[in-house]
């Protein structure tokens, strides 16, 4: 059966995506039907998640099915959420598939807050399964065919989109598995092996031999590339493999291509052929056997060799070209990688996908914060005309000069804004708005605080283990990672700093009018008698300027309920942008959203723009009538202190009322401002909260990591070993003094002379033993005071002996092993010798002393002559 090569898969550790999403998805949405569809999706999404990472994957096309689901789901969830590191982090680890250790041993994996790098791991485990799952198929029949060529094609377009976009997506370096030079040797495997799945069906269905032969040559030349783009990346079981593919394929194409010149009667040349295919299968029997075998393709070409020769040979006689000089054979390629373009399921369906891309919330987000500007600056343009309006009839005392003709009562429409006071809570309700202002403003300033402080904490103890860890400890920088929320921080500290001046202006203008707006809080009575009385100016009841007067204000009057009316419809215009903002990114793939907002604004509050104009216009027209008809009215009434006097008090009364109301309005937008902004910055802080805690967490596995490696450092730096402790000698072999390995020679210093050799141990055997009795001599009884000589005890090696102080490498023999104290036993000098003198026990005698010397022992026999010369010596010869 073929040998095909197939893909580990990576593992990954368990990561929790409800609780983020979830977090998002209540802040973000409104607490109602929509949001709680999202919330359900998002455990579906855990769910999902779980079936494809969490558990052992069967090779089938069923659980392959549920990794296509949930990587077509990352694709659609990817612009809907703002996955980053500073946004919504969700750190994904995952291990090297092909388990490449550390300098230190150990499985290297990465830890990245990067939904790109998820979508990455999920693909090559997609790739990975699909070649399990085609190097599982049973290719004697044409369905197994068709599924191994398929997946394998599948395979080759995965791995080769990883390839394309692994770097982009990661903005970092990747794990050795999933970088652009291994999953591009492994993309030209898997086309490879789809090449020769579709070479094997051709064989099987006994297509023409020149089609074979093409379709093996092109496989042969995938193979040839997928070897030459190897890397030691992948394991190096995978290389001989290569070759050897290489090799077989081009066999076969050999092989069916000399059955190509058989039939156009060109014998030599399949010959030739034959020949280069048997050596090329011999090639791989004697390299790669142990990966691939070549036995019954190597006896088919033997066959067909033989036969071809013994036919040439006694029929033919056709010359055998050179294989340099045959022609080449064609390529056909039947495969291609499949294109990644998600969906890959064919069952997916979106669990968010009523959910709008984050491109476009960002632009509807813009565009709303447009409308708002567009609302304000129209509302603001009226309502600051009213105020100017007020202010220039307050000032004329109007309306209340025309009602106070007759110079001591209240003026109607005095009576009616202190009623009006009253009824709004007078002076309790402004103090008790001023009164809650620093409370907001404290508590928004506590949150802003908490937030930073959090970041400054985790970035303080970042620096830290920067600076302790130095190179190692590779990850971003807190403080670049921070730098968009610190530049929310300063923008909302800016504008609770804008706030206080504001807040400031409204108590200032508040103190300058409380006097005036506590009058207008008392009784009608109390009122009236506050107000100044002045001589009756009965006489202009029913002059014609009066009369004008009164129509001009009734004009004014009229004007201010249109600007109420038209305040309330520039409010409640509403667009729908989220519907051009998806067809254009549907389109361009783009948005481009300022021109898009501007001309829908336009279009929406074009008109609304024109009626503030003609209202702002109209004010205008009648303040100047209004000014011009005042001083005529102001020539007809008699002149004196007391007049003047209570004209000076309506017109404070009047300008009282207009600022209690505008006051009312500031504290009570403050109060709003303040209450929303705790909102925002209750937010604000969660972001930065569960940044920092997705930052400890990947600081704790960091440092779990960098313990764990330091732990398996070797406690000592390595050295050379000096020469002659790495020569062996003769004797007992020493202990290994070290644990750690040599360098390189090329890097060890230039070793020193050797010392002379030490001569070999004796072999020290009893004589009767050694060398036979001559036949020649009678044996005689040996006699019984004495022994015969024993050979030394042998001894155990030991650890290493002490060296001789200035000789290094001469290491002290064992004692009963010093072959230059041969019979020297007995020296009283040497304590330590095994052989001890020996001690008669008393009323016994002791052994017979040495003889003479040159003489033997009695009672021994004795050796021959020339036996004696050809004992060895014990010295080493010069």
């Amino acid at each position: 059966m073929a040998t095909f090569i197939s893909v580990p898969l990576k593992k990954s550790s368990e990561v929790d995506l409800v609780k983020p999403l979830s977090k998002f998805v209540t802040t973000t949405y409104q607490a109602n039907d929509e949001q709680a569809e999202y919330l359900r999706s998002v455990e579906e999404l855990n769910k999902l998640r779980k079936n494809a990472l969490g558990r052992p994957l069967d090779k089938h096309e069923s659980s392959l099915e549920i990794l296509l689901r949930y990587y077509d789901q990352l694709c659609a969830v990817e612009p809907k959420f703002p996955f980053s590191e500073n946004q919504l982090c969700l750190t994904f680890t995952w291990k090297d598939a092909f388990e490449k250790g550390s300098l230190f041993g150990g499985s290297v994996k990465l830890a990245l807050a990067s939904l790109g790098y998820e979508k990455t791991c999920v693909l090559f485990n997609a790739a990975a399964l699909a070649s399990q799952i085609a190097s599982e198929q049973n290719l004697d029949n044409d369905e197994g065919l068709r599924t191994a060529a398929k997946y394998y094609q599948l395979a080759s377009g995965a791995f080769g989109h990883i390839k394309d976009t692994v770097l982009s997506a990661l903005n970092r370096e990747p794990t050795m598995d999933i970088s652009p030079e291994t999953v591009g040797t492994l993309s030209l495997i898997m086309l490879a092996q789809a090449q020769e799945v579709f070479f094997l069906k051709a064989t099987s269905d006994r297509m023409k031999d020149a089609v074979i032969a093409k379709l093996a040559n092109q496989a042969a030349d995938f193979y040839g590339d997928a070897f030459k783009q190897y890397k030691d990346n992948l394991p190096k079981e995978v290389m001989p493999v290569l070759a050897a593919k290489r090799c077989i394929m081009q066999a076969n194409a050999e092989l069916h291509q000399s059955a190509v010149a058989k039939q156009k009667k060109r014998f030599g040349e399949e010959i030739a052929r034959l020949q280069h295919a048997a050596e090329l299968a011999k090639t791989v029997a004697s390299r790669y056997d142990d990966y691939v075998s070549v036995k019954d393709l190597s006896e088919k070409i033997n066959r067909a060799l033989t036969a071809a020769k013994k036919d040439n040979d006694f029929i033919y006689h056709d010359r055998v070209p050179e294989v340099k000089d045959l022609e080449t054979i064609g390529k056909a390629a039947l495969v291609k990688a499949t294109s990644i373009s998600p969906p890959l399921s064919q069952k997916f369906t979106d669990l968010f996908e009523k959910m709008v891309p984050m491109a476009v919330q960002q632009s509807m987000s813009i565009y709303s914060q447009r409308k708002a500007e567009t609302v304000n600056r129209l509302v603001g343009s009226l309502r600051e005309a009213t105020n100017l309006c007020n202010g220039v009839l307050a000032s004329l005392n109007l309306p209340a000069a025309l009602e106070d003709l007759s110079g001591d009562s209240v003026p109607q429409s005095i009576a009616e804004k202190a009623r009006s006071i009253v009824q709004q809570g007078g002076l309790q309700s402004i103090e008790q708005l001023i009164k809650d202002l620093p409370e907001l403003l404290t508590r928004n300033r506590e949150i802003l605080d908490e937030s930073l402080k959090m970041l400054d904490d985790e970035e303080t103890t970042d620096n830290e283990l920067r600076a302790k860890f130095n190179q190692r400890w590779n990850r971003t920088p807190s403080g670049d990672l921070y730098k968009p929320l610190r530049a929310e921080g300063a923008n909302f500290r800016n504008v609770l700093d804008k706030a206080v001046q504001a807040d400031q202006v409204v108590r200032d203008r508040y103190g300058a009018h409380c006097d005036m707006i506590a009058l207008l809080c008392k009784s009608e009575d109390e009122l009236s008698a506050a107000i100044p009385s002045a001589n009756p100016t009965k006489t202009l009841q029913g002059s014609e300027v009066v009369n004008v007067l009164r129509s001009l204000l009734s004009q004014l009057d009229e004007m201010k309920k249109e600007r109420d009316t038209l305040e309330e419809e520039i409010k409640a215009v509403t667009f729908d942008m989220s519907t051009s903002f998806l067809t254009a990114l549907a389109q361009d793939g783009a948005i481009n959203e300022e021109q898009l907002s501007l001309s829908q604004l336009d279009q929406s509050y074009g008109t609304y723009n024109q009626r503030v104009q003609a209202s702002l216009h109209m004010q205008e027209e009648l303040l100047g009538k209004v000014q011009t008809s005042h001083q005529d009215f102001s020539s007809l009434k008699q002149s004196n202190a007391e007049t003047n006097q209570r004209e000076e008090v309506l017109k404070k009364l009047a300008s009282a009322h207009d600022s209690y109301v505008e006051i009312s309005n500031n504290l009570r937008e403050g109060t709003k401002f303040y209450n929303d902004l705790t909102e925002i910055l209750l937010k604000f802080q969660n972001k930065c909260s569960d940044i920092v805690f997705a930052r400890k967490t990947e600081r704790d596995e960091l440092l779990k990591d960098l313990q764990q490696s330091i732990a398996r450092e070797p406690s000592a730096p390595s050295f050379n070993v000096p020469a002659y402790q790495s020569t062996p000698a003769a004797g007992p072999t020493p202990a290994p003094r070290t644990v750690f390995q040599p360098q390189p020679a090329q890097q060890q210093p230039p070793a020193k002379p050797q010392p002379p050799a030490r001569p070999p141990p004796p072999t020290v055997t009893p004589q009767a033993a050694a060398t036979p009795p001559p036949t020649n001599t009678a044996p005689s009884v040996a006699s019984t005071s004495n022994p015969p000589p024993v050979a030394p005890m042998a001894q155990a090696q030991g650890p290493p002996y002490p060296t001789y102080q200035g000789y290094p490498g001469y290491f002290q023999a064992p004692m009963g092993y010093n072959p230059y104290a041969y019979g020297q036993y007995n020296m009283p000098n040497m304590p330590n010798m095994p052989f001890m003198p020996y001690q008669p026990s008393p009323g016994q005698g002791g052994y017979p002393g040495a003889p003479p010397a040159g003489q033997p022992y009695p009672g021994y026999p004795q050796q021959p002559p020339q036996q004696q010369q050809q004992h060895q010596p014990y010295y080493p010869q010069q």
